[in-house]
C-alpha cells in the first residue's frame, strides 16, 4: 500500500477530541450517559491546533425530556467554566453570532439557536434592565453565497457598532465518526473558521481578527461518505468478533437486540485478511486513506446527515438556546 498524502482529500472533522488528543486530556468526568472531555493546548501542541481550551460533551439522545434535561444542566455547567477560563466577567456585554445556512437544514444550529435566545440590549438601550440579565444581543450573518458578503466582514461592522466585550459563535460542524453525529457538543474559546468542516473555509472568528474574545460552540450535523464506509469496515469486523465470542450464548436472542459495539477483543488479521482480502490487512490509518482515495476523486464523498435532522435540529437549537440563556442571565440559581 502506497503513502497516500491525506491534505488534498480533506479528511473532514472539527472536532478534536478526534484528533490524538488523549495526551493532553487534563479533566474528564461521567455524568450518567453523559461524557465530558477538558483539553488545554500550549502552543507547542503537536495536534497543530490552536492553543486555547477544548471540552467536548457526549450524549447519546436528547429527544426525550429526561435525557434533554441532563445534558442541559452539564452544558450549562460547562458554558460557565469556558467563561472562568476566558475571564468573562459578569457585566461583559455579550453578540451571540449563529453562523450558517438557514435554508439547509443540516447548518441552520445557528439560527435555531438565536429562535430561543434572551435578547436584552435594546432594552439596556431605553432603560434599566434587572441585574439578573445580562446585555445580550444576536447576529445571524447568514452564508456567502446567500449575502455576498464573508461573515467575518458582516461580524466586524457589527461589533464596529455595537461594541460587545466577546461573542459567542454557534455553527454546524462536520464529523470523523459516525457514532458523533449530533450527540457531541464542542466548546473553546479559541475562535472558529465557517464552513471547514465541508472543504468551504471562510474567514476566520477569532480574537486575532476580531480582537474580542470568542467562544465557539459547535455540534457535529454531518459525516462524509468516506467516514460511514470506513466507520461500517470496523463494525463488521466488531459485530463478527462478537458472534465468534459469544456464539453459544446469544443462541436464543435476537441479533437486532445485540450491541456488539462494547465487543473488545478484536478479529486477528489473518481472520481480517480471509473476511476482506488484502484490504483487511490495513491498518485503520491505512484502511482510511484507501477509502478517500477511492472516493474523492470520482466526486462520491458526500455530505450526509441523518434523515431525523429536521426534528433534531430543532432541539438542539432549543438546548444551546436555554443552556446559554441560563449561564448568561443567571435567571436560575
Amino acid at each position: 500500500m502506497h503513502k497516500v498524502d491525506l491534505s488534498k482529500y480533506n479528511v473532514r472533522s472539527d472536532l478534536i477530541i478526534e484528533s490524538e488528543s488523549k495526551d493532553y486530556i487534563k479533566d474528564s468526568y461521567d455524568e450518567g450517559s453523559v461524557h465530558v472531555d477538558y483539553i488545554q493546548l500550549d502552543n507547542k501542541n503537536v495536534l497543530k491546533k490552536k492553543k486555547g481550551d477544548y471540552i467536548t460533551i457526549s450524549f447519546q439522545d436528547i429527544t426525550d425530556s429526561n435525557n434533554f434535561n441532563k445534558v442541559l444542566k452539564i452544558l450549562n455547567k460547562e458554558l460557565k467554566r469556558i467563561l472562568e477560563l476566558s475571564k468573562i466577567k459578569s457585566n461583559f456585554k455579550c453578540l451571540i453570532i449563529g453562523l450558517g445556512n438557514n435554508k439547509s437544514t443540516p447548518d441552520s444550529l445557528g439560527y435555531e439557536t438565536l429562535k430561543n435566545i434572551i435578547v436584552t440590549r435594546h432594552l439596556y438601550e431605553i432603560g434599566d434592565v434587572d441585574r439578573e440579565y445580562r446585555n445580550v444581543s444576536i447576529l445571524e450573518p447568514n452564508v456567502l453565497g446567500n449575502t455576498g458578503i464573508e461573515s467575518k466582514d458582516i461580524i466586524m461592522g457589527v461589533v464596529k457598532e455595537t461594541k460587545p466585550d466577546f461573542l459567542i459563535a454557534i455553527d454546524s460542524l462536520s464529523a470523523g465518526s459516525i457514532d458523533r453525529v449530533q450527540k457531541t457538543i464542542q466548546i473553546t474559546n479559541t475562535g472558529i473558521h465557517p464552513g471547514s468542516g465541508i472543504g468551504n473555509n471562510r474567514g476566520e472568528i477569532s480574537y486575532e481578527t476580531i480582537k474580542l474574545p470568542v467562544i465557539a460552540i459547535g455540534i457535529p450535523t454531518v459525516v462524509s461518505s468516506a467516514v460511514i464506509v470506513n466507520d461500517t469496515l470496523n463494525y463488521l469486523m466488531k459485530k463478527i468478533s462478537y458472534h465468534k465470542n459469544n456464539y453459544s450464548k446469544d443462541k436464543l436472542v435476537l441479533s437486532s437486540n445485540i450491541n456488539y459495539l462494547k465487543e473488545e477483543k478484536e478479529l486477528s488479521r489473518k481472520e481480517k485478511e480471509e473476511l476482506l482480502g488484502l484490504v483487511g490487512s490495513l491498518n485503520e490509518d491505512d484502511m482510511k486513506e484507501l477509502i478517500f482515495e477511492v472516493l474523492n476523486p470520482i466526486g462520491y464523498n458526500l455530505i450526509v446527515t441523518t434523515k431525523e435532522i429536521d426534528f433534531i435540529i430543532e432541539k438542539l437549537g432549543k438546548l444551546l438556546g436555554e443552556a446559554l440563556n441560563e449561564c448568561l442571565h443567571e435567571t436560575k440559581k
